[in-house]
């Protein structure tokens, strides 16, 4: 039996912003293969947690690794695509163009992109759909057509862990569903931690949801449940006056 190595640790994390803590006491194990929801109220410190495991945020308290290392040191092997892009829609850069950006820091700095690149950033926009695309000005795409060059940037540096902020705000129902069944198929290559208020979605394609309020209340695997009870119990808790007072909800067992 083959083993499944441990990729991401976090040992009782601690985030303060201005003295006031943003994440508390978080332990949380991301294994290969593995495609995680996370999902909690605004403010629950949901991007906090990516940025910690970019090691673009230091914990005021815990350990964090990531391939084994600091996640300084691992950086490399991670890609992300962020809540919020700043592009200039006039600018005159090309589908393309925008994907190639996952090469840099592949090479020297200072040389242009080489034939590999290339040929990573086509297969990067293939596998998102985008490559008949790739001569348009990015200022002319939708929103959703938008998102799928950002993953396909993600998705050119080779990345071994892929970190997805609210991947499919800007989708339509039937591309989000397109888009999660990818998420799938990529998981054969690499892990997958999805920021997402999607519960339908995650319901259906993560192995594993976790639920944050600052600290994690709830962590579980998707075959615990089916679909339908998973729906209906963060129903209860989206739509609960206080917003994230998590524990009126039942939800059967929990792994702390």
């Amino acid at each position: 039996m083959r083993l499944v190595q441990e990729i991401v640790r976090l040992t009782n994390v601690w985030v303060n912003y201005d003295d006031v803590s943003v994440l508390e006491g978080i332990d949380l194990s991301i294994k290969q293969r593995d495609l995680i929801g996370v999902i909690g109220p605004n403010g629950s410190g949901k991007t906090t947690l990516l940025k910690i495991i970019l090691g673009l945020l230091h914990p005021h308290r815990g350990e964090v690794t990531v391939f084994g290392h600091a996640p300084e040191i691992s950086r490399r092997y991670i890609g992300y695509v962020p809540q919020h892009v700043q592009l200039d829609p006039e600018f005159p850069i090309s589908v393309l163009d925008v994907a190639l950006m996952g090469r840099l820091g592949h090479g020297n700095l200072f040389s242009r992109y080489d034939q590999d690149d290339k040929r990573r950033a086509s297969e990067a926009l293939t596998t998102v759909g985008m490559f008949h695309l790739r001569d348009r000005q990015i200022g002319s795409l939708s929103g959703g057509q938008l998102q799928r060059v950002l993953i396909a940037r993600a998705l050119a540096s080779n990345p071994r862990l892929l970190l997805l902020d609210e991947p499919t705000a800007s989708i339509d129902r039937e591309t989000a569903e397109e888009f999660h069944t990818l998420l799938e198929k990529l998981t054969e290559e690499m892990s997958i931690i999805l920021v997402s208020h999607d519960i339908t979605a995650l319901a259906h394609h993560a192995n594993r949801i976790v639920f944050m309020n600052r600290k994690i209340e709830h962590s579980f695997d998707t075959k615990e449940k089916g679909p339908a009870e998973i729906e209906e119990m963060f129903h209860s808790w989206i739509h609960h006056p206080h917003g994230g007072i998590t524990h009126t909800v039942p939800i059967g067992k929990e792994r702390q």
